[in-house]
């Protein structure tokens, strides 16, 4: 049972439940309006660790304290792999552990989105305003970029690693257009990865938008190092929130509007923990089935990138002074020079980046020619395992479950090692060393299934929609309760092309918006 703190239950008008990019983001921009009392709940703490700050550290903070570090279940598709997935746990959340990409995505990512919900909102021209609004873009200022928002565009110049720039004249040489980066709406092409670092540091969400200012305001209430264990109902709405704080101590929040952004494994799972939920999985966890959603915890979606097209370098390479991963070039699978919506990624990766199948060479005598699909048709789930909140979560993503999927990994392996094998990679290319000579497709999908690691890109598991089972209508209310929102990356009903970051910001600005003009 939670019980009352100071003889009284807190409440506030908005709960944010999760500190990560959407939550940190919409506690900032709801607790502009000073009369909307706004509380946001985070599982972690404030972040200290100095390394986050340093863009080239950022494969070394996974399995850390603040990284929930989950595993998913071993993976028939990957040759029966367990994943770890990064998470952040921490306020800024993921965007305090990934690689920094910051790519919206292909129009045609968004079309896509707009045909199930039926809804334009969601289409690129109509989120390019929340775009525009994230962004502090060097080229900002037009119609096509931000200027002055919170969150810094970097366009690497002169501390692009020469290796990707090799890389770069290879695409080029094959027909890729060269790009000014990826957020114009073409993605097709080559280009440096844009990246969210200002003065050579990592900036988070948490920096950008919950500067000391925004902290200071005496509406926002942020509550850490707790967790919900579940929601409580009242008819149609949710009346409170059964919170378990630092050292165990137990809460109960009021509030009158929730908006979950826990991201696409933990607010489905809090969904289920409070009997919202497909019934089966609901019943085999042990938990009373309040209200059947029969999608809520499906739709799982997360792309792979294959880490084993690998170089020995002929001459030592320097250290990155970004992030390891410099370069994606998108092109459709069927070669370099079509256009539209890509298929496949090809990066550059400056070290030797592989999965934990093989043994990488010592930093500075190898780089890795990543590859991977940018819309898998495979489709996985999450479920609870029981009531608790230490009961874990039974992810399946489903890797390479599709003949498509694989067929287009094929491909994008066959692209790595054509610009790999490029001449204007020659000098620094001593030999191929993975993968070995491959024959047959066979060979060619063990391969690929030994090779292949996440990228990172969970969503879908609230997909928003207008047809029946769809979890969220296009406002982003889930469809059962009157007073409860999802706002992350759960509510994407497909992936973007790239790194899905800039989206869920988009998300988050585009539902901030809608909430503060309707105040």
């Amino acid at each position: 049972m939670t019980k009352a703190i100071g003889g009284h239950n807190p409440s506030a008008d908005v709960v944010i439940v999760g500190g990560g990019s959407a939550g940190s983001l919409l506690a900032a921009r709801l607790s502009e309006e000073p009369a909307r009392r706004v509380m946001l709940i985070e599982a972690g703490e404030e972040e200290s660790d100095p390394d986050i700050r340093v863009p080239a550290a950022w494969p070394a903070l996974q399995g850390r304290s603040y990284d929930w570090n989950y595993p998913t279940e071993p993976q028939k598709g990957t040759a029966g792999r367990v994943h770890r997935w990064a998470r952040g746990r921490l306020i800024g959340g993921s965007s305090c552990l990934h690689a920094m990409g910051y790519m919206r995505g292909h129009p045609s990512d968004f079309q896509a989105w707009v045909e199930v919900t039926g809804d334009r909102r969601w289409s690129w021209d109509e989120l390019l305003p929340s775009f525009l609004a994230i962004e502090d873009h060097p080229l900002g200022g037009s119609s096509l970029y931000g200027k002055g928002g919170p969150m810094p565009v970097y366009l690497p110049s002169d501390h692009v690693s020469p290796v990707a720039r090799a890389f770069i004249e290879a695409g080029a040489s094959l027909g890729l257009p060269r790009l000014e980066g990826h957020n114009s709406g073409q993605m097709i092409g080559v280009t440096p990865n844009s990246l969210n670092i200002r003065d050579g540091r990592r900036v988070t969400v948490a920096d950008a938008w919950l500067t000391p200012i925004v902290r200071s305001r005496g509406n926002l209430t942020v509550l850490t190092g707790s967790q919900v264990r579940r929601l409580t109902l009242d008819g149609n709405q949710v009346r409170s929130l059964e919170i378990v704080g630092p050292h165990g101590s137990p809460l109960e929040v009021l509030a009158d509007q929730v908006v979950l952004c826990a991201g696409a494994l933990e607010s489905p799972a809090l969904l289920m923990r409070s009997g919202i939920g497909p019934h089966d999985t609901l019943e085999a966890a042990g938990v009373g089935c309040l209200i059947d959603m029969p999608e809520i915890g499906r739709n799982l979606q997360d792309h792979l990138l294959g880490a084993g097209n690998l170089y020995a370098a002929r001459k030592p390479i320097p250290p990155s002074r970004l992030q390891h991963s410099e370069s994606m070039a998108y092109m459709r699978a069927a070669g370099f020079t079509g256009t539209g919506q890509p298929e496949i990624v090809v990066g550059c990766g400056v070290a030797p980046i592989v999965s934990e199948r093989f043994e990488a060479p010592a930093a500075g005598t190898a780089y890795s020619l990543l590859f991977g699909i940018t819309h898998p048709t495979s489709r996985g789930s999450v479920r609870i395992s029981g009531p608790e909140l230490d009961d874990r979560l039974i992810i399946d993503p489903a890797y390479l479950q599709t003949g498509q999927d694989r067929k287009l990994f094929r491909q994008a392996l066959e692209a790595a090692r054509e610009i790999g094998h490029r001449d204007e990679l020659a000098d620094w290319r001593e030999r191929e060393l993975l993968p070995a000579a491959l024959n047959g497709e066979a060979e060619i999908d063990n391969f690929i299934a030994q090779s292949v690691i996440t990228h990172h890109h969970p969503c879908g598991t609230c997909r928003m929609g207008k047809d029946a089972g769809a979890v969220v209508d296009p406002n982003l209310r889930l469809k059962a309760l009157d007073n409860l929102f999802v706002v992350d990356a759960s509510i994407m009903p497909s992936l973007t092309a790239g790194p899905i970051h800039a989206a869920v910001l988009a998300i988050a600005e585009t539902f901030a918006r809608t909430m503060n003009t309707a105040h």
